[in-house]
């Protein structure tokens, strides 16, 4: 559905309470989708959470949609960032409804206005217009990827086959599980790396970007984080961890 010069016109006049309060906004948002869905922990990360990097990421994004709506090729860009991001982290196209719920309450209950507003209904438009381009973009790539030899789309099981240490910190190597081929490695490539978090019922994905050109293997230094929690995929990695043990990989990709 294209939004009417109405709807466009509500969405950006939200644009100053967005600069104003939008870390608000979308702090208020992970925390009641997290709390609703709790099975999403395992495709955010909760450092990231934590921190606060993941609100204030989400918070700029949001506003910078709010100021392009008019023209949204203006930020082709960030579409070309977060889609691979989205997809180094398997985020599938079911997931974007639960997003989208939780994203229009939020706006809804944080700006104190009623959900059967027009205000929210203008963002609901906004919002389908922003999932629609981001979904078809990450099918083509998810597409790509699989299309590769050696390729996959998702995660994939790998077995940790050496672990050097280095004065930076330990340099990981991992091999596929299935001893299929993969994607030869390109270093500056990334992958994302994702864990049994110890003592809960709970996985979680970092980035680590690839240190070796070959085949068949890759290889990434893990450093110890110095602000930790019990979710630290790098501590977690270095504490518990061992050549023969089991990680899940998604395939490399180019920032």
């Amino acid at each position: 559905m294209t939004m009417t010069p109405q709807q466009i016109e509500l969405v950006k006049s939200t644009v100053p309470v967005l600069r104003e309060n939008g870390v608000t906004l979308t702090s208020y948002f992970y925390k009641r989708m997290l709390s609703n869905n709790p099975d999403l922990k395992n495709v955010f990360n909760m450092d990231s959470q934590t921190s606060g990097r993941q609100p204030r990421a989400l918070a700029a994004a949001v506003l910078a949609y709010a100021e392009h709506i008019e023209n949204p090729a203006a930020l082709a860009k960030a579409v070309e960032r977060m889609t691979t991001k989205h997809v180094s982290l398997d985020i599938q196209p079911d997931q974007y409804s639960i997003v989208g719920e939780n994203l229009l309450h939020s706006i809804s209950e944080v700006l104190d206005v009623p959900f059967e507003s027009d205000l929210i209904e203008a963002w609901k438009q906004a919002y389908l217009q922003l999932a629609d381009i981001l979904i078809g973009v990450e099918k083509q790539k998810y597409q790509a990827l699989a299309a590769k030899e050696g390729g996959w789309a998702g995660w994939r099981g790998f077995e940790i086959a050496n672990i050097e240490n280095s004065d930076a910190g330990q340099l990981f190597t991992v091999k596929a599980s299935d001893q299929q081929a993969t994607i030869p490695a390109v270093a500056g490539q990334f992958i994302s790396v994702k864990v049994k978090v110890p003592g809960h019922d709970l996985h979680q994905p970092h980035q680590f970007v690839l240190s070796n050109d070959q085949d068949q293997t890759y290889q990434f230094l893990v450093k110890p984080e110095e602000n930790r929690t019990e979710f630290s995929v790098s501590n977690i990695l270095l504490d518990h961890y061992a050549v023969g043990d089991r990680v899940e990989l998604s395939a490399p990709l180019s920032k």
